[in-house]
């Protein structure tokens, strides 16, 4: 039996709020990284027809000039549309794999503004090294 060749993809789409402000750091090699958590709620209508509501927490990267961008324009309950990847990283410690989304495009949908904001990360794609390189 010959092997099923997949194409490689490895694309995510959402949108949420952000539960929490942005923490920018930076790693030893000062390249800015950017962390937050968005919050994704699912409503539906449950067995005896009433409304109901799923909410998924997911973890969210932003490297370079898109993290600085991030801290600078995003909020605590700010509405995002984001465009990313998803990456795994290993926690030594506790011997756990995490996965989080690596942001590629972030759009800002805050009814507030007058227009929305569109963040795309213009960085070739690198390899950032792992987070343990991170200060």
């Amino acid at each position: 039996m010959s092997e099923i060749r997949l194409p490689h993809i490895n694309k995510v789409l959402l949108t949420g709020y952000l539960t929490r402000d942005p923490e920018l750091r930076h790693t030893k090699n000062d390249i800015a990284v950017c962390n937050f958590r968005l919050a994704i709620s699912r409503k539906y209508k449950g067995p005896n027809n009433e409304w109901k509501e799923n909410v998924c927490y997911v973890n969210v990267v932003a490297w370079k000039r898109l993290a600085e961008l991030c801290v600078q324009h995003l909020h605590k309950s700010s509405a995002v549309f984001i465009e990313g990847e998803l990456q795994n990283y290993v926690i030594e410690l506790d011997h756990r794999t995490l996965v989080e989304i690596r942001a590629f495009r972030i759009q800002f949908l805050d009814k507030n503004r007058h227009f929305p904001i569109e963040l795309v990360d213009d960085s070739e794609d690198v390899n950032y090294g792992d987070q343990d390189n991170e200060e």
